[in-house]
């Protein structure tokens, strides 16, 4: 199969990283059905006009977030993709998650604020001196151990003040728990999945391959180079 045997409007840089290769059809949810368009080597194939349409319309949506100010969390603790939802967000100083999901992030958010405080207040007093001022030696080092902790399991979302208002997710279902917290808080979802998620689960679905690190990297320099348009007004 060949590029041109999908051929459309953008189609072609899809099609160079590998995004139309979905799951083998034992794997498939039920929802993926109307956007397999055949098989090659047991592997199904997606029509990737169809994933550049959802593309666009991730695009719009996420640019319209930027323009009102709203806060958006990328998600997406695969080893294959973690560093590209780590930059991304970076880039356009957006918080996130690249690794292990903390339960409770959105649905016990209050819990979740008070580690941000806590982490916050002991960073600000170790660096201020204060602490040399306060403690022993031995007391200043389980301090130390603490905000080291703290400091693994909040990466990427100390400046979260308040719950986000939109999740960008790759691979909806491998973030099982940070799906539905999003759906059961009513946060939509621009969600990067492959033929074995459940397309409900994303207000905005882009079904494609989302364990290829270069699909994924596309994907997610578009959806920021949205955003940043959106910040422009």
């Amino acid at each position: 199969m060949t590029a041109t045997d999908m051929a459309g409007p953008g189609v072609d840089r899809l099609f160079g990283t590998g995004a139309h290769f979905a799951q083998v059809k034992s794997r498939r949810h039920p929802s993926m059905k109307p956007f397999i368009i055949g098989m090659k080597s047991r592997v199904e194939i997606f029509d990737l006009k169809k994933t550049d349409d959802q593309l666009a319309k991730a695009k719009q949506a996420i640019a319209a977030l930027a323009r009102d100010g709203k806060t958006v969390l990328f998600v997406g603790g695969k080893r294959e993709v973690s560093d590209q939802v780590r930059a991304t967000a970076k880039r356009i100083g957006a918080p996130f998650v690249a690794s292990r999901w903390l339960g409770g992030t959105i649905t016990n958010f209050t819990e979740i604020k008070k580690r941000i405080d806590r982490l916050a207040d002991l960073t600000q007093k170790r660096d201020s001196g204060e602490h040399a001022k306060m403690f022993t030696k031995l007391e200043r080092l389980y301090i130390e151990r603490e905000i080291e902790r703290l400091n693994g399991r909040l990466e990427g979302i100390t400046s979260l003040t308040k719950r986000p208002d939109a999740m960008v997710i790759v691979d909806t279902r491998a973030e099982a728990h940070a799906t539905k917290e999003a759906r059961s808080a009513g946060i939509p979802i621009i969600g990067i999945m492959s033929s074995d998620c459940d397309l409900k689960d994303a207000a905005y679905p882009i079904v494609t391959n989302d364990s290829s690190r270069q699909t994924v990297t596309l994907v997610l320099d578009e959806l920021a180079e949205a955003y940043e348009a959106g910040q422009k007004g």
